[in-house]
C-alpha cells in the first residue's frame, strides 16, 4: 500500500467521516416505520478518489447495499448520498468504501460508527438511527447540576433526630471509608438548596438534579424506608414543593433520583413482608420459602432487591394512578424527570431479564403522566445494549467519557493517597494517548443512536466516584471541563466541581460546600463554567452538531462540532508539543474575532488563507474557535 492510502488508515483527520447527526441524516429525530432517510458521506478532496461507495443496512437482519450517488461539495468535500429506509424499529448500517490506490490496486474500507477499518467489522459496532421515540429538545439542550442534598447547604432550621445519625458541623472532615461514612450528617436541606439557586443560574445550569429525598437510614438515602413522603430531615414535602417551585420561577428545571433496583431493609414493603411468607408485599422482592432469606444489591443486607416478575409491583411503582414514578411528577411537586439509580441491573437477576421491560414501561407511563419528562438511567459500564431508545433515553455513564478523559488528563496514581479507579483493580488511571481517548470513546459510543447520545450525561466526576482534580495533572479539570461542554452528550456539574474540590473516593468526594471558604477551594472555576455554559447555548453545534475528529495523537486533540447554523472548532492540550501543520478541509479564514474561548496555555494557530492550520502547544490548554457552517441539505 502506498503511503498516503496508509495516512488514511491511521489518521483519523484524513478518512471518510459519518454520524447520526442532522448534517449527514435528513428525516428527523424519531423516524417512523416505513419512512425513507436520506444518509450521507463526507470525503475529504484529494486524500482518495472513491470508485465506488455502499450504504449497508440490515433489513429483518438480512444485508442490503445500495450505492450512494455522488453529490456537489464544498471545494474541501465530496458528499455521497443514499437512501434509507426505517424496516426496523432499530436501523443499523455501515458504509462500504471502494478506491484505487497510486499503484493500481483497488482496496476497500469500511466505515461504521465505531471508525474506519481495512477488515470486516460487526453488525454490533454499526450506526444506528430508532424510530418514533424522540428525546424531548429541552433534555439535550440541557446543563446538569447535581447536589447531594446534606452536603450542599444547610438552611439553619432544626432537625429531628434519627439512631443512624452522627451529627456534624459544616467543617467536620468527611470520612471517606469507615464505619461513619453512611452515618455522618451534616444537615443539609431542602430549603437551604433554595437559597443557593442564585448560584446554579450563574453557573448557567438549566436542571437542577438532586440525589435521593426519601427517608433512609443513611446520609445518601439511596436506602429508602418509604417513598411516600420527603425525608423529614430535608423539610418533608413542604419543602420540595417549595424548592420546585422556586426553581421553574427562575427556569430551572429539577430531576429527582429514584431507585428501581432496591429498597432499604427498612422500607416499609420489606419490613412488613420479612419472616412474613404470607404477607402482600413479599413478592415485591427475592425472598426464600419463609421469607427469612433475600437477594440483596452485591449482597448488601441493608439493600433488598426488587423483583419485577410482581404485578403488584409494576402497579405500585409504575402503573397506579399514585404510582411512586408518578406521584412525584404530579402536581403539587411537579419534579421534571428522573435519573434511575443503577438502571443497568434493574429487572436483572440470573435467568431473569427484564430490564428492557422494566425501562419501555417506565418511559411510557412518565410520558402519559408529565409529556417530555427526563428519564436517565445509571449505569456503571458499556450501555449500549440497553438503550436502545425506547425506554431510558439516555444514560449516566463513565465508559464512553468519564474514564477515558480521566486516562488522558491523568496524573502519575499514588496508590496511598487514591487506590481507586472506578471500581478496577488497580491503584488509578493508566495514561492514554489521545488516539486511544478517542478510540475507546468511539468504540464505547458505536452501539448509542445519535438520539441517544445526545441524552447521555457526561461528567467529569460523581458523587460516586473520586474527584477529577484529584487525578488530574495541573489544569486538567479545566480541560476536562472544555471537552464536558463540547462533547455530544449532556453536561452533568457535580456540586463542588466549579471550586475545584478533591476526594479520593465517592464518600470522600461529598465534601460540605465550602461556600465562604475559599482557602478550602482546589480553583475558582466558576467563570470558566460559566462561560462554557453560554457558549453551549450560544451554538447550537455544541448542543447536537457533528462531531468530527481532526487530530488525535498523543498530547493533543483537535475536533469539531458542524452545524448548518455555525461550526465550532475545539482543541484541548495536555502538554507542550512540537508544532505539527493541520489540512484536513477544515476551511477555516484568518480571522482574530473567531476565537470563542481560550483557557490555560492555549495552543497557538496560524491559519493560512486556504486554511491550513499550523498548531504549536506549549501545556495544558484549550481553544475553541467559530468556524464556517456545514453543508445543509439541497
Amino acid at each position: 500500500m502506498d503511503t498516503a492510502m496508509h495516512s488514511i488508515d491511521s489518521l483519523v483527520g484524513l478518512q471518510p467521516h459519518h454520524d447520526g447527526s442532522p448534517v449527514y441524516v435528513a428525516g428527523g429525530s424519531a423516524p417512523v416505520l416505513g419512512e425513507e432517510l436520506r444518509l450521507r458521506l463526507r470525503v475529504p478532496v484529494g486524500i482518495l478518489e472513491p470508485e465506488a461507495i455502499w450504504l449497508r443496512s440490515l433489513e429483518d437482519g438480512e444485508p442490503q447495499f445500495t450505492e450512494a450517488n455522488r453529490m456537489a461539495g464544498d471545494g474541501s468535500q465530496l458528499f455521497f448520498e443514499a437512501p434509507l429506509r426505517m424496516v426496523n424499529p432499530v436501523q443499523r448500517y455501515r458504509w462500504l468504501v471502494s478506491y484505487r490506490a497510486a499503484e493500481g490496486a483497488v482496496h476497500y474500507r469500511w466505515l461504521n460508527a465505531a471508525g474506519w477499518h481495512t477488515r470486516d467489522v460487526p453488525d454490533i459496532q454499526d450506526f444506528r438511527i430508532h424510530g418514533d421515540f424522540a428525546t424531548p429538545h429541552w433534555v439535550k439542550e440541557s446543563i446538569m447540576y447535581q447536589v447531594f442534598p446534606d452536603r450542599f447547604a444547610n438552611s439553619g432550621s432544626e432537625k429531628p433526630t434519627a439512631e443512624w445519625m452522627i451529627s456534624c458541623a459544616w467543617d467536620t472532615p468527611v470520612q471517606g471509608r469507615g464505619e461513619q461514612t453512611s452515618r455522618q450528617f451534616y444537615g443539609g436541606d431542602l430549603a437551604g438548596i433554595e437559597s443557593r439557586l442564585e448560584h446554579l443560574l450563574d453557573l448557567g445550569a438549566t436542571v437542577l438534579y438532586l440525589t435521593p429525598v426519601f427517608p433512609a437510614a443513611s446520609n445518601h438515602r439511596y436506602d429508602a424506608s418509604s417513598f411516600d413522603e420527603v425525608d423529614p430531615l430535608l423539610g418533608g414535602d413542604a419543602a420540595l414543593i417549595s424548592l420546585i417551585a422556586a426553581a421553574h420561577a427562575r427556569g430551572l428545571r429539577v430531576v429527582g433520583d429514584l431507585t428501581s433496583n432496591h429498597t432499604g431493609a427498612g422500607h416499609q414493603w420489606f419490613t412488613a413482608a420479612y419472616n412474613r411468607p404470607s404477607a402482600p408485599t413479599g413478592e415485591y422482592y427475592y425472598f426464600n420459602a419463609d421469607n427469612s432469606q433475600y437477594e440483596a444489591w452485591l449482597g448488601v443486607p441493608s439493600l433488598p432487591k426488587l423483583n419485577w416478575n410482581s404485578a403488584a409491583l409494576r402497579e405500585r411503582f409504575i402503573l397506579d394512578e399514585d404510582a411512586v414514578a408518578v406521584r412525584w411528577l404530579k402536581e403539587p411537586f411537579n419534579l421534571d424527570g428522573w435519573r434511575i439509580d443503577v438502571g443497568n441491573m434493574t429487572g436483572r437477576h440470573g435467568a431473569d431479564e427484564l430490564n428492557h421491560e422494566v425501562a419501555r414501561m417506565l418511559r411510557r407511563r412518565i410520558e402519559q403522566v408529565r409529556p417530555g419528562a427526563m428519564l436517565l438511567a445509571e449505569s456503571t459500564s458499556d450501555a449500549s445494549n440497553d438503550v436502545p431508545g425506547d425506554g431510558w433515553q439516555g444514560v449516566v455513564s463513565y465508559s464512553n467519557f468519564t474514564r477515558p478523559l480521566w486516562q488522558w488528563l491523568a496524573k502519575d496514581p499514588d496508590p496511598e493517597a487514591f487506590g481507586w479507579f472506578f471500581g478496577l483493580p488497580q491503584a488509578g488511571p493508566v495514561r492514554l494517548d489521545a488516539g486511544d481517548f478517542i478510540a475507546t470513546h468511539r468504540e464505547m459510543s458505536a452501539g448509542y443512536s445519535w438520539e441517544v447520545r445526545l441524552a447521555n450525561a457526561n461528567a467529569l466526576d460523581t458523587h460516586d466516584t473520586a474527584r477529577a482534580a484529584s487525578h488530574m495533572i495541573a489544569g486538567g479539570q479545566e480541560i476536562a471541563a472544555c471537552a464536558q461542554f463540547s462533547f455530544p452528550g449532556i453536561p452533568l456539574v457535580f456540586a463542588g466541581d466549579e471550586f475545584g474540590l478533591h476526594g479520593y473516593n465517592g464518600e470522600d468526594s461529598r465534601t460540605p460546600m465550602p461556600w465562604d471558604h475559599p482557602e478550602k477551594w482546589g480553583s475558582d472555576l466558576r467563570p470558566l463554567y460559566a462561560q462554557l455554559a453560554e457558549l453551549r447555548k450560544a451554538h447550537r453545534a455544541l448542543v447536537d452538531g457533528s462531531l468530527r475528529f481532526i487530530h488525535a495523537e498523543k498530547d493533543l486533540l483537535v475536533y469539531i462540532r458542524e452545524h448548518e447554523s455555525g461550526s465550532v472548532l475545539c482543541l484541548l492540550s495536555r502538554a507542550d508539543a512540537p508544532e505539527i501543520i493541520l489540512d484536513f478541509g477544515v476551511g477555516l479564514k484568518p480571522d482574530p474575532e473567531a476565537v470563542l474561548l481560550s483557557v490555560g496555555d492555549a495552543p497557538e494557530l496560524g491559519i493560512d488563507p486556504a486554511g491550513a492550520l499550523t498548531v504549536k502547544t506549549s501545556g495544558p490548554g484549550a481553544i475553541f474557535l467559530r468556524t464556517p457552517a456545514a453543508l445543509g441539505w439541497g
